[in-house]
């Protein structure tokens, strides 16, 4: 649905799925300090809006997603993650209750299967899942900072600041965005959305098992990193761009980073999101293997690039085990192999 205030003078659509909505409205870089500073809004009405009523709203999304919200306050902005049986990303929601219905809103173009999947999902249970993108619209500050409004209080929004500002922050902030930093083998531990979007002590739901697994036991395969990319060159890598290590001859440097079915040599990795920021210059959000060293300088496509930690290389395997139970373990390992000469 199209945005009214792509009716502001300068206003600039922004690219696909963002084209409903402003990219910016003809200052990027004042725009971003602006929202920086607190002093500006951003319109982000191209989010669809769902809402979940009924007094099992919360337990039944409990049960379905990452987050543990059965006992979510009212007013308390969240995440949630709902993953496939292997534990990878098929949607993240943004969240809040206010004590009789769920406010939720997701990815453009995602709502209408979120919505089929939710439906199959209710069972006999007491919810009623709709579609409100017609009525409310989102609108944000700086990164994490979101608000639902009337969508006929969308014009007189302002002082304004277009997308391009709040993907910069939010790129700045190393925040991911699905769709974007993510494609379909993601789990939730490479972009470190355990922080914010997975609760690790709550009950079952799809994909905890590779969830638990890889927190206590294992590394995820691969890792988010933050780009600092090279200012001298006019385009910004866009999203899928190839990420190979910073030399010039990437396979014979570590022949077992390449990505597998990667069709360029030495793909280490991919551009998610990039932008220009008003002080940092041009940035990126990436992913990239994760044995991939910390310290050694990167390609988004033809940019050189720096990194910056994110996600580190040891993330995951949590478990920690007491000296004293290895060592009697081994030694009832080693009594079990000695053969019987009774």
């Amino acid at each position: 649905m199209r945005s009214p205030l792509l009716d502001v003078p300068g206003a600039v659509p922004g690219a696909s799925p963002d084209d409903t909505v402003a990219a910016h409205y003809g200052d990027p870089y004042a725009e971003q300090r602006a929202l920086a500073a607190g002093r500006a809004v951003v319109d982000r009405s191209n989010r669809p809006v769902i809402t979940v009523s009924g007094p099992d709203r919360l337990s039944w999304l409990n049960s379905l997603s990452s987050q543990k919200l059965d006992d979510l306050p009212p007013g308390v902005w969240t995440q949630t993650l709902f993953l496939d049986p292997q534990g990878r990303l098929e949607h993240h929601l943004h969240l809040r209750d206010d004590g009789e219905t769920t406010w939720i809103h997701v990815e453009p173009g995602t709502s209408e299967e979120l919505i089929t999947w939710l439906e199959k999902m209710r069972f006999m249970l007491r919810v009623e899942i709709t579609d409100v993108s017609a009525d409310w619209a989102v609108v944000s500050g700086v990164p994490g900072d979101d608000r639902l409004i009337p969508r006929s209080e969308l014009a007189a929004q302002g002082p304004l600041a277009g997308l391009w500002a709040y993907e910069a922050l939010r790129i700045e902030a190393h925040i991911p965005r699905y769709g974007f930093d993510t494609d379909h083998k993601t789990i939730p531990h490479e972009l470190g959305l355990i922080e914010t979007a997975v609760h690790l002590k709550k009950g079952c739901y799809r994909g905890q098992e590779t969830v638990a697994r890889v927190h206590n036991l294992g590394h995820p395969p691969r890792r988010l990193v933050f780009l600092h990319l090279d200012g001298s060159v006019d385009e910004l890598p866009p999203h899928g761009t190839p990420v190979t290590l910073g030399v010039s001859t990437p396979l014979e440097a570590d022949p077992e980073a390449a990505v597998e079915g990667s069709a360029t040599p030495g793909q280490i990795g991919f551009v998610g999101s990039s932008a220009r920021h008003y002080e940092l210059g041009p940035i990126a959000l990436a992913v990239v293997k994760r044995t991939v060293p910390v310290d050694i300088d990167l390609v988004a496509g033809h940019v050189a690039a720096t990194q910056e930690v994110i996600v580190p290389q040891d993330a995951g395997r949590n478990v920690q085990v007491d000296p004293e139970l290895r060592r009697q373990a081994a030694m009832m390992a080693r009594d079990r192999k000695r053969p019987n000469l009774m």
